[in-house]
This record gives C-alpha cells, structure tokens and sequence, in this order.
C-alpha cells in the first residue's frame, strides 16, 4: 500500500471521527486527483459548459464532507462517493438548463458566426443518468464501475484499483455496462 493511500484512509477514519482538521488535511491530500477527475468529466461537456473543474470539485466536496460526521468505508468507498457526488452535481445542472427559465428546448444561435447549438449533450447525460439508475439496481458492481468512468473520468486500471478486482473484470463489467447502457438508452 502506498504512503498516500495509507494516509488518505487515516484521514478518512479520523473524519469520520468528526475530527475537523482530517478533512482539511485529507483535501490537500486528494484535492489533486479529484480536481483531475473533475478536468477529465467536464472535458466530456458541451462546449460552452460554464461550470470549472475548481468548483466541481469544491462542491462535490461539500457533499462529501459537509454532513456531520460522513463515513467512508475505505478509499475505494471515499472515490466512488465522489463520483457519485460529480454526476449528482452535473445532473442537477442538466436538469436545471433544460427548464424552460432557463432555456431548453430552445437552440442558442451564435450571431457571429451563426452556428447551431444545440441541448443533445444534456439529453445524453440524463439519458445515462436514468439508464444508470436500472443499471444499478440490476448489476451495482457494473454501475459503480460506469460512475467512476463515464462521471469520475477514471481509466479501467484506476477503476481495478479502486474496486480491488482484476484490470480484465474491469475492461469485461465496462464493455457489458456500456453495451447494456446503450440498449436502455435506445428503450427511453
């Protein structure tokens, strides 16, 4: 186990302990990598997209750790809350731009340059997001493995790690997630 992990799972034990100082170290800790798995998820955005990876990150944080006393099982527990944390955030910002104050169904015309923009990524990601949810309750393991892909911006190895399972079960639960998505998908 490396120093890091070994000091982040200390620091999850100590906040959920209460002790306020733990959360603060354990950001500075983990702060990096979520902001990278924040960079990764919101590159995957429409263009125009707004929201920076800072505030995903602060945000999906104040999720985490701004309950009384959060508990986190182990590290793998702590990254899928997080990524579950950054979907439940984009989704409510999906939901909120597709509401008719604040524009949906409506195109966005760029006067200089005329060009089209249209709301298909919002219907994608709550597309996913509703497939995900009966993914979840037939096959969790595969829906935490889509979480931390598709909303955290993990890879496979990363996913392996997390999970604690071999890097070929992750590669085979994403390929049948993605396939079984796509049927679903198709069903909406």
């Amino acid at each position: 186990m490396s120093e890091h992990t070994s000091n982040a799972t200390v620091l999850l034990t100590a906040v959920e302990r209460g002790d306020p100082k733990a959360a603060d170290e354990l950001l500075e800790l983990v702060y990096q990598e979520l902001r990278q798995l924040a960079t990764r998820k919101l590159a995957q955005e429409q263009p125009g997209q707004t929201l920076q990876p800072t505030a995903l990150v602060h945000e999906a944080w104040l999720r985490l750790v701004g309950l009384e006393n959060p508990s986190f099982e182990n590290r793998a527990h702590f990254y899928s809350a997080a990524a579950e944390a950054m979907r439940r955030i984009l989704i409510d910002r999906a939901r909120r731009r597709r509401t008719r104050r604040q524009g949906g169904g409506y195109e966005r015309v760029d006067f200089e340059e005329c060009d089209l923009v249209a709301p298909q990524a919002d219907d994608e990601l709550l597309a996913v997001h509703e497939a995900l949810d009966k993914l979840a309750k037939e096959h969790p393991v595969q829906a935490e493995i889509v979480k931390l892909r598709y909303f955290g911006g993990r890879t496979n190895q990363e996913v392996a790690q997390i999970l604690d399972i071999s890097l070929s079960t992750a590669k085979n639960y994403w390929a049948f997630a993605r396939a079984w998505l796509l049927q679903e998908i198709k069903r909406l």
